[in-house]
């Protein structure tokens, strides 16, 4: 099917109030310029940062993606299999750690300390513990992370048993991601999840017990059969986890997601979607209970419980940090350049069978993209300090955004003085929509893959 190059519902033209129905398109904002500006005309220069040695200081990240589940959920627009079987995973685990192996070799990545790495998917906690103990091996033989500030691990609660866990916390995992999602049962099936409620009641004092340093559990505002009554039902029962962090995401409807494509085919039986007045309310609700539980907000999406609970990954993303993006259609970012490996199977393992690194398309950011960049992820943040960017870019971004900024505080979205900005609680319920009032003319109305 030819997809619009102006999908509807991802038109920074269109004004917020007009956004009131979910409809098909990326609405999440993970990177800037678009991922759809990415070419192979930028190849060449991922391949020359790589062959060159890193900035002085420079920070180095591992993003490793295991690309397995149980099931595909209705809602998933990331690059997951479920059809593989045990030699397959294990033939693409030995490609991963080949690909990191063949990165420890390069200027830019050797002798290099790392600073966080992340385990994400697909579903991480899916491979066996055998798996998991024989890739891990061969990945920190290469690049060794035991000083590492932070090892995210991300798991969906059907896929642990208490020696999988035990696994887990033995490669030094820091913060383990739940994917939870909902506490309603007809909901998680209804929305194609794997595990059931029961399931996250099992592992949960498994894990406890075995003392990660943070536990974070993922909710979704919105999911297909949501209510008011389901919502505040699985807020609470949230909260009663006692989780140290907490992520609530807004769905969204990506082109690639099965609900997606039954709506843009007309098969398949009717989704009731909440619109997004009633997802930023439900977003806003929980928000609200957490903060009468005793957390306190870490960004638009994520309250947390202690102060110390840290969000390594997340912070490196939003400050234009490198990182190797490892696995199937995986993303990195090196020196101001970005790019993504190869997104099909078997384009992955053979350029590794072909000892090349897996790459597909890039894309060279100019300074002035580098800055958007930060400062529209930052935002997610909910406050910003204009003196970082003075210092990193020598430039007054109060100013450089004069335009948006007076826009965006005409609506009542945010605040800003000659030292920070600031969005209100109505600018972080909408803050992904808002964001594409920052980008240059030439990257707006756009698709965003």
């Amino acid at each position: 099917m030819t997809e619009p190059t102006n999908p509807p519902g991802n038109d920074p033209a269109t004004t917020r109030a007009d956004r009131g129905e979910t409809s098909v398109g990326s609405v999440f904002v993970s990177n800037y310029p678009a991922y759809s500006f990415w070419g192979e005309e930028d190849l060449p220069a991922a391949r020359q940062v790589l062959a060159r040695a890193p900035r002085p200081g420079a920070r180095l990240g591992l993003y490793l993606h295991i690309p397995f589940c149980r099931k595909r959920c209705k809602f998933c627009y990331f690059r997951v299999y479920t059809d593989k079987n045990a030699d397959q995973i294990e033939t693409y685990l030995d490609a991963l750690a080949r690909e990191v192996e063949h990165y420890a070799h390069l200027p830019a990545i050797a002798d290099r300390p790392l600073h966080f790495v992340y385990f994400g998917g697909g579903t991480p906690s899916y491979i066996s513990t055998r798996h998991l103990r024989a890739l891990v091996d061969r990945l920190k033989t290469a690049l060794p992370w035991d000083n590492a500030a932070e090892i995210a691990f991300e798991c969906e609660p059907g896929t642990l048993t208490k020696p999988k866990l035990e696994a887990i916390r033995a490669i030094g995992v820091t913060r383990l991601s739940l994917g939870v999602e909902n506490l309603d049962d007809d909901i998680l099936r209804h929305n194609g999840r794997a595990h059931v409620s029961s399931e996250i009641y099992q592992v949960v004092p498994w894990i406890h017990e075995l003392g990660f340093d943070q536990v974070n559990m993922d909710l979704i505002a919105g999911m297909v059969g949501e209510t008011w009554d389901s919502w505040r039902q699985t807020v609470q029962r949230t909260i009663d986890l006692g989780p140290d962090s907490i992520t609530v995401y807004q769905m969204e409807l990506p082109y690639n997601t099965v609900y997606s494509k039954d709506l843009l085919s007309g098969d398949g039986e009717p989704i009731a979607l909440a619109d997004w007045k009633t997802k930023r309310a439900w977003h806003a609700y929980a928000f609200e209970q957490f903060a009468a539980a005793g957390y306190s907000r870490s960004s638009a999406y994520t309250m947390q419980k202690t102060a110390d609970a840290r969000f390594v990954y997340r912070d490196a993303v939003w400050t234009g940090q490198d990182m190797i993006g490892a696995g199937v259609a995986s993303f990195s970012h090196i020196g101001g350049v970005h790019y993504q490996n190869a997104p099909r199977w078997e384009d992955y393992l053979g350029a590794l069978d072909s000892d090349q690194l897996p790459l597909f398309r890039a894309f060279a950011a100019t300074r002035e993209e580098q800055l958007t960049r930060e400062v529209v992820l930052q935002l997610k943040l909910g406050t910003i300090d204009a003196a970082y960017f003075r210092a990193k870019y020598d430039l007054d971004i109060i100013e450089h955004f004069q335009a948006p900024l007076i826009g965006l505080r005409a609506e009542g979205l945010l605040a800003f003085t000659a030292d920070a900005i600031a969005l209100t609680d109505e600018g972080l319920l909408r803050v992904d929509q808002l964001l594409p009032d920052f980008y240059d003319a030439k990257y707006r109305n756009a698709r965003y893959t």
